[in-house]
């Protein structure tokens, strides 16, 4: 890849684009959902600052609408939506925080977040580490399959 002048590379990782055109059939969450605002922000950026389920920065949470579960007032996992090209939208920040893993609540706020896209008439899409084979699991038990192979570029102000 070309570089961009006064631009650097900060990273680059192989990732799996997938797609889902149709949900595999499957039940309501069984715990609460909460919608996330401009309030939660500073805990939805901490999250994935932990659990780093890829780019995502201060203000990512603005690209789209995004739910979570809370804990005695405190995050403790997210989903959302953030690119829209035309017909698609792709679900992201899927993260849950490592005292929570276990519980369900990536694959039940993936199926809301990527249920809500589907009755809007568009396809979910989302983008995921090659590395990541336990979220790719996941994902494939809730309908979505690999589109393409991506390399994800991160560049910053060199």
């Amino acid at each position: 890849m070309r570089v961009p002048s006064g631009l650097a590379v900060a990273s680059e990782a192989l990732c799996h684009q997938m797609i889902a055109p149709a949900l595999t059939p499957g039940a309501e969450p069984a715990f609460e959902v909460v919608p996330l605002t401009e309030d939660d922000a500073p805990q939805m950026f901490a999250l994935a600052m932990l659990t780093k389920p890829g780019p995502y920065f201060a203000r990512t949470h603005r690209l789209g609408d995004f739910v979570g579960v809370k804990e005695d007032g405190r995050l403790i996992a997210m989903a959302g939506e953030r690119m829209r090209p035309t017909g698609f939208t792709e679900v992201s920040g899927v993260c849950t925080h490592p005292d929570a893993r276990g519980r369900g609540y990536a694959g039940g706020l993936m199926r809301l977040v990527a249920g809500r896209i589907v009755a809007r008439g568009e396809t979910p899409i989302l983008h995921v580490y090659a590395h990541n084979t336990g979220a790719i699991g996941l994902y494939e038990t809730l309908g979505f399959t690999l589109r393409r192979e991506v390399t994800m570029t991160v560049l910053t102000r060199g």
